[in-house]
């Protein structure tokens, strides 16, 4: 929803942003999964459970909205109710998706120790395909 309204009241300074989405999400989401990569693989000794700080949860929140944001962007076109609709569709089903995540990281996360490898693998795969979608097929 926050596109939408970024795009409607802002048009001709969305015309200006438009183009670097694509390159904010791909950088973001890179140094995010790759700074869980190596914070995996660095070290043998165990790891103590991270303490969720402010700055930890926005940079989390920021880098998994981007994708969200661009699909605002595209809900510029619709009037409000439709993109209200859309807004309150996407935002179900993404918190339904993240409950899901956070089920299956809490039941196999200490099973498979290199977890975060994977969650990392996944959040550079979405910045790719974020890139490659609206960089080459837009």
């Amino acid at each position: 929803m926050l596109g939408w309204v970024l795009v409607t009241t802002l048009m001709g300074w969305f015309r200006v942003i438009e183009r670097f989405v694509p390159y904010i999400a791909l950088g973001l989401l890179l140094f995010i999964g790759i700074k869980m990569i190596v914070e995996c693989l660095r070290g043998g000794e165990e790891k103590e459970a991270r303490r969720l700080t402010v700055p930890i949860l926005l940079m989390q929140a920021v880098a998994t909205s981007i994708d969200a944001l661009s699909v605002g962007f595209t809900l510029a076109a619709y009037e409000l109710p439709s993109a209200l609709t859309a807004s309150i569709i996407i935002g179900a089903v993404t918190f339904v998706i993240c409950l899901l995540g956070l089920w299956i990281g809490k039941r196999f996360g200490s099973v498979f120790k290199h977890a975060e490898v994977v969650g990392g693998i996944i959040l550079i795969l979405i910045g790719i395909e974020i890139f490659v979608k609206n960089v080459f097929f837009a």
